[in-house]
């Protein structure tokens, strides 16, 4: 199982350096999850940055047999215990969206896929299975690299 935090999902859809690995990911027959809350944050940038329609984004996005997954109370408080947890606005900015994504990885003992420094560190702190995307600029995150 696999789960997909926002930047994923995007760089897919924009053909960003992190494309081809998302894509493989996609078409590895594994079962990939997004949550409600990160497809709202890749939506948003898909339509308000990049002019997409939500008709054709929606389309394109359930048309990759993607799950999308609700933010039931156990993925909530989980959510809200990791940000307050993990969150500092000058070393990890982590965001509530991501942290919905980290929740739901962990709680399925799922992979997370993301370039998010703040993310991959705070997965990493919390002993659960994630895998690092390049970013825009194709650098990827190690824990070597300070988030």
């Amino acid at each position: 199982m696999i789960v997909l935090d926002a930047y994923a999902l995007e760089a897919f859809l924009n053909l960003e350096p992190a494309g081809p690995l998302v894509r493989d990911l996609i078409l590895s027959g594994e079962q990939i999850l997004i949550t409600a809350v990160n497809l709202a944050e890749t939506a948003d940038r898909m339509i308000r940055l990049n002019g997409s329609t939500r008709d054709e984004l929606e389309s394109d996005v359930l048309g990759l047999g993607v799950t999308v997954t609700s933010v039931d109370a156990t993925v909530g408080f989980d959510a809200a215990a990791l940000r307050a947890s993990h969150y500092h606005r000058g070393r990890r900015a982590v965001s509530l969206a991501d942290c919905c994504a980290a929740a739901l990885a962990l709680d399925r003992d799922a992979l997370l896929v993301s370039s998010d420094p703040a993310l991959l560190g705070l997965m990493h702190d919390e002993g659960g299975h994630y895998q690092a995307l390049p970013d825009s600029s194709g650098r990827v995150w190690s824990r070597a690299i300070k988030d």
